[in-house]
Parts: structure tokens; C-alpha cells; sequence
């Protein structure tokens, strides 16, 4: 059922802060952001008033004996039309994550597996990076740290776009990979896994930080080799002393480590509160998408068979290769749509 009055409330919402920023008056960046969030749903009302609105009339025509003929051909197309639109509103009405429009750090460390799982991660930065390259969003490797033969120990990366941590946020968890490792001779297929963290960034408001709960450590970069190696002690450590949080940055510069640092910092602390908010929020839900538990396995990639499961919504694709050239949008549609209709049935819509 649709709450007609509060459509009615968005709608006189909507024209309010449309006035507003037609005088001119009021702050305009947090009225123009309002009027742009609400924009969409005020448009979702208007299509679902106006196709009621015509089953009315096509209705009212059946009574008209020149008009009936014409209200028969159109009432069966705008019944059909009908419940897609509800739904359509229904999910415009949702409750949104502030976060989503955010952009985010994306943490990749490998798991069990050994040189095996660190391939597997840097697969998983590949993969990352061609969607985001895919989706026009820019992605930038802030710090990463490799073995000898091409994998990763430890990266974090910075992704930048629209609706970035709305369209990664159900990556975060454990990928499990089954194929024949590059080191193995013998042919044999093998088990390993690497855990992915989407974090949403961190704006200033969102965490303050006491600069007395800070130890900042400088050190000398490590490089490949030769000319590359930095000589000056620019890379910089911070220890969050209450939360035991250490995040690093070695870029050339130590002005620019310090900032980097600090906004990993920021963003790690505003995760673990939201993290902590979710839980009490959620104790009692039993749907896995975005439960934020880095430790629950969320996904299978079986090379062997091209196969793909996520666990979570029992979704298997065979696909794999296209999935691991950054083919992610039909997953995360389908994760994003699992979690917008157990938010419907909690509401009860």
C-alpha cells in the first residue's frame, strides 16, 4: 500500500525547495543537493498518479458507448503497467544509505593460500579496476605492496565516481578462488581466498580526531630497485593508539602521505562506527547482503568450470572470464536487488 500522504509530504517538500532556490535564498548547496535527492521520487509519484489517473478515465469511458471500444484496447495495457510502477515507487520510497553517493577505499588482502591467494587478490584489483574504468569512476592505488612474482600482500585504493559505494558496498567479504595456481607443476586444482573491504570515504564532519590519540612515524619509501628506490624519509605511519588502527602511505611527497594517511584513518574510523550501528541495528535480520562480516565467505570464482557463485543470493554465473575483465554489473544488480526487496518485506510494502 502507498502512502498516499506521504507522497503528498515529498511532493509540497520537493516545491518548497524548489522555491527556495528559485529566490535564491537559504543555503543552495544543501537545498540543491535536497532537490536533486528528492527529484527522482517526486517524478516516480507523478508516473504513478498519472497512470491511476488514467485507469480512472478509461473506466469512466466504458459508460460512453463511442468511447468504449478505445477505454477496452487501452485498460488492460495501463492495468499491466500499474503494479510495475507501485514497485518502481515502492523503491524510490526506500530509505536510503547517505553513503551510497560516497566515494570509497577499496582493501585488498590476500587469505588463505599463500602465493597462490596473493595472484588471486591482484585478479581481484584488476577486475576492480576495469569496472571502474568501465563506469567512467577513477581509480587510484594509494598504497600496495607486492611478492616477488606479481601478487599482492596488502593494496587500498581510492575510487572516485557517481554512486560509487552504492554499487561496491556488497563486494566486501571473503572471495574464494578453485583453480590449478600458476606455481603449482602438478596440475592439481587448489582452494585459496582473498577478503575484499569496500569502506565508504570519510568526510571531515564525520570523525574528529584527537591529534593526542595520534603516533606518526616517518620511514624511508620502499621502491623496485635501483633508481627507483626513494632515499629520503618521506613515507609516513600513523597509529590510531585507541583503536589500534595503523594505516601507511609511501608516496614521493610526506605532505601528501600525511593527508593520504589521514584519510584512510578517517575513513577506517567512520566504517567501524557504522559497522557498529548496523549490528545493533540489524541483530535480528537474517539476510547476509551487506552484513559488513569481512569474514563470511560471499563468492566462489571456478575457473575450471568458468564458474561463478555468490552465496549469498545463490546466484551462479557462467561467465567468469567476462566477470574477471570487470563484467560486475549483472552481480551487483542482482545483489542490490536481493537487499532493496528484503528492505521491502521488513517494511512491510
Amino acid at each position: 500500500m502507498i502512502p498516499e500522504d506521504r507522497l503528498h509530504q515529498i511532493t509540497s517538500r520537493f516545491e518548497y525547495l524548489e522555491a527556495q532556490m528559485a529566490e535564491g535564498s537559504g543555503d543552495i548547496a544543501a537545498i540543491g543537493k535536497e532537490y536533486s535527492d528528492l527529484r527522482p521520487v517526486v517524478e516516480q509519484i507523478a508516473e504513478w498518479k498519472q497512470v491511476r489517473a488514467d485507469i480512472a478515465d478509461a473506466e469512466a469511458m466504458l459508460s460512453d458507448p463511442e468511447m468504449r471500444e478505445l477505454a477496452q484496447e487501452e485498460l488492460p495495457d495501463l492495468k499491466a503497467r500499474l503494479p510495475k510502477v507501485e514497485l518502481a515507487l515502492q523503491l524510490a520510497l526506500l530509505p536510503r544509505d547517505k553513503a551510497d553517493a560516497r566515494p570509497a577505499m577499496l582493501e585488498i588482502r590476500p587469505g588463505t593460500g599463500g602465493e597462490e591467494a596473493a595472484l588471486f587478490a591482484g585478479d581481484l584489483l584488476r577486475m576492480y579496476q576495469r569496472y571502474s574504468e568501465a563506469r567512467g569512476w577513477r581509480f587510484e592505488i594509494i598504497e600496495e605492496q607486492s611478492t616477488e612474482i606479481g601478487g599482492i600482500k596488502e593494496v587500498v585504493a581510492h575510487i572516485t565516481g557517481t554512486n560509487v559505494f552504492a554499487r561496491l558496498k556488497y563486494e566486501s567479504g571473503v572471495h574464494r578462488v578453485q583453480r590449478v595456481p600458476e606455481t603449482e607443476s602438478g596440475g592439481r586444482i587448489h582452494t585459496s581466498a582473498a577478503t575484499v573491504a569496500v569502506l565508504p570515504e570519510a568526510e571531515d564532519v564525520d570523525i574528529q580526531i584527537n591529534t593526542n590519540d595520534l603516533r606518526i612515524d616517518t620511514m624511508r619509501s620502499s621502491g623496485a630497485g635501483g633508481q627507483h628506490v626513494n632515499t629520503t624519509d618521506s613515507a609516513v605511519r600513523i597509529t590510531h593508539i585507541p583503536s589500534g588502527i595503523v594505516v601507511t602511505s609511501s608516496e614521493k611527497s610526506q605532505h601528501r602521505n600525511r593527508e593520504i594517511a589521514m584519510q584512510v584513518l578517517r575513513t577506517r574510523l567512520f566504517d567501524m562506527e557504522r559497522q557498529k550501528v548496523d549490528a545493533e541495528r540489524s541483530a535480528n535480520r537474517k539476510s547476509q547482503v551487506g552484513s559488513g562480516d569481512r569474514s563470511e565467505r560471499i563468492r566462489t570464482y571456478n575457473f575450471p568450470q568458468g564458474r561463478l557463485t555468490d552465496h549469498r543470493i545463490g546466484l551462479t554465473l557462467y561467465k567468469l572470464d567476462a566477470v574477471m575483465a570487470g563484467d560486475l554489473d549483472e552481480i551487483i544488480d542482482a545483489l542490490t536487488a536481493d537487499a532493496q526487496a528484503t528492505l521491502l518485506a521488513e517494511m512491510g510494502a
